[in-house]
């Protein structure tokens, strides 16, 4: 069975969504293809998570994919977990995005990186812009953590999930990290 699967739960934030698919190398483990955080409706959550993982239909997760619910449920009531260990399938997106998802699975929980130091990182210093938009093609959010990559200025940067940087302010505050989204005012003239 490759074909992706998904289902959702419900969190400390509200209705998630995850897809998966067994591994195509005969083993028997399962890959995260596809998580989806919060829409303002769980009919949105749902039509996205099918979207967004190509699954046509939703199932019971199997017990590997219970227990990473499990963690996410513990992770987003405040008790951090470490999601590394986590298969993920990143086929669907160019080798530059995978590349900057899998720098960004290292960032651990409760810290944070500027797009200009993972850009840096990743050999591509003058890459920041295109780090933001390599992130906002993530299709594991919170798992592969694109959260916990902010602008240089202090400020969150973008963020393509459901409420923003607000979304994204909420999930850094579960784990621990203050963020500045004060707005910028145009100054006089």
């Amino acid at each position: 069975m490759n074909e992706a699967t998904y289902c959702l739960f419900d969190s400390p934030i509200g209705r998630c969504g995850i897809a998966w698919r067994q591994a195509r190398d005969g083993n028997a483990a399962w890959l995260v293809t596809s998580f989806q955080l919060p829409e303002a409706a769980p009919q949105t959550t749902e039509s996205r998570i099918a979207r967004n993982s190509g699954a046509r239909n939703a199932s019971g997760p199997p017990p590997h994919i219970r227990a990473i619910i499990e963690r996410v449920y513990k992770h987003l009531q405040g008790e951090l977990q470490d999601f590394r260990d986590v298969r993920v399938d990143l086929d669907g997106v160019s080798p530059f995005v995978r590349e900057v998802c899998e720098a960004a699975r290292k960032i651990p929980a409760g810290q944070t990186v500027t797009y200009r130091d993972l850009a840096a990182a990743l050999g591509h210093p003058a890459a920041a812009r295109a780090v933001g938009r390599a992130l906002g093609k993530n299709p594991i959010p919170l798992l592969i953590p694109c959260h916990r990559v902010q602008a240089t200025n202090g400020r969150p940067g973008g963020f393509s999930a459901h409420g923003g940087r607000a979304t994204k302010a909420r999930l850094l505050a579960i784990e621990g990290v203050t963020v500045n989204l004060w707005l910028e005012l145009p100054s006089d003239p």
